[in-house]
């Protein structure tokens, strides 16, 4: 990282052209534009890079990574930088509003207001209608940060990217998430370059890899199933481990948060209390309600996100076997999963490029069966059969 990338840059990882853009926006403000349209894949750090701008434009060096507002800006406490970050299924059109009435006062404390929205892919329809109305005759100290997967109208409508600065960001290089884990996050320079290449350069990943070992077992029991797929009861056992084990990883990280969360409410309403406590408890039986309603979508998503990086693991390692396959074994293409290179060699010798090419649209299928709701548990056996190996 160079001297010029430090400071609230040094957490976007591989990135020196979008660093370099954004600093100059920062540099020369008469040059700004009110929308900002942050893409990339997966683990690109799309969201990484909107925080480390909004935290330069507040900051009175650009972004130093030390002084007040600098700090405020990345630990979430600004007050003029408003982060929405969807907990659960969508960003929906009650949430935006109270964002656009935010997005309209003049900022408190610093030079900009600004509005981070991470995942905007996930606005419902009423939402990204009310986000585009305040973006057609946005206020003059007010800044939006979008973040999203792509350009594609199913994540982003023509109507919002059309009003919006795009900064594209790409999948950062093994080596640099590697080297950012061994040199900021201390971690075992062997194990960094592992898990960086297990992760397939997705930053979040390879640091949740690097420092949980229940993570690097949970990916090996996901690669472990392609060849344990040798027959009807395997493929039916092997989607109800991969079922429950996303439902446990949800169950475990929303525990905590939920419980805190339902005191606070509990205890604004005075439940257990005494006296007037008792009507306010009474009253306010429809927002626990809501809460409820609120965690629920919570952990579905983060179920689902769990079997989407398994299914996503499974479709790389069936890649490495089309790959394998189409070139003899000789080819110089680096491997999705290099640690599983001899699964792959054994998927690609038993079901061939053609039998690797179908599971891969199989397992694709199943992820938009998940985005269009059907039951985990449908999905994934009708996924597991899909990929039993031949007799």
């Amino acid at each position: 990282m160079t001297a010029a990338a430090a400071g609230v840059w040094a957490d976007v990882v591989g990135q020196p052209a979008v660093v370099a853009e954004l600093q100059a926006a920062v540099a020369h403000p008469t040059a700004m534009t009110h929308a900002w349209l942050f893409t990339g894949p997966p683990g690109s750090g799309r969201s990484v890079a909107a925080r480390a701008f909004a935290a330069a434009l507040q900051c009175p060096a650009g972004g130093d990574g030390t002084c007040h507002a600098c700090r405020t800006v990345l630990a979430g406490s600004h007050a003029d930088v408003h982060l929405v970050v969807p907990e659960g299924l969508s960003i929906g059109v009650d949430e935006v509003r109270q964002i656009v009435r935010t997005a309209g006062r003049a900022p408190s404390q610093g030079r900009w207001q600004v509005i981070v929205i991470e995942d905007a892919d996930r606005m419902t329809e009423q939402a990204s209608n009310t986000v585009l109305k305040m973006l057609e005759e946005p206020p003059p100290r007010t800044v939006f940060l979008l973040c999203a997967p792509s350009l594609h109208p199913d994540d982003v409508p023509v109507t919002i990217r059309s009003r919006c600065r795009v900064v594209a960001l790409r999948t950062p290089s093994i080596d640099a998430v590697a080297e950012v884990l061994a040199r900021r996050d201390g971690i075992d320079p062997a194990l960094a370059a592992w898990s960086a290449a297990a992760a397939g350069g997705h930053v979040g990943r390879a640091r949740h890899l690097a420092r949980d070992e229940s993570a690097r077992l949970s990916r090996k029991a996901v690669l472990d199933i392609p060849l344990s797929l040798v027959s009807l009861a395997a493929c039916l056992n092997a989607a109800d481990d991969l079922v429950a084990a996303a439902k446990e990883e949800s169950d475990r990280t929303v525990a905590a948060v939920d419980a805190v969360e339902t005191e606070a409410v509990k205890t604004s309403l005075g439940v257990g209390a005494r006296g007037p406590g008792v009507a306010a408890a009474s009253r306010g039986a429809g927002a626990l309600k809501e809460l409820e309603k609120r965690q629920k979508s919570r952990a579905t998503r983060l179920g689902r996100d769990s079997l989407d990086r398994a299914l996503v693991d499974l479709a790389a390692l069936y890649r490495d076997a089309l790959v394998i396959s189409s070139s003899g074994g000789a080819t110089g293409l680096p491997l999705a999963h290099p640690d599983r290179r001899a699964d792959a060699v054994e998927l690609a010798r038993r079901i061939g490029a053609e039998g690797a090419l179908r599971r891969i649209d199989a397992v694709l299928a199943a992820r938009i069966a998940l985005e269009r709701a059907v039951k985990p548990q449908i999905a994934i056996e009708a996924l597991t059969v899909a990929l039993r190996l031949p007799s």
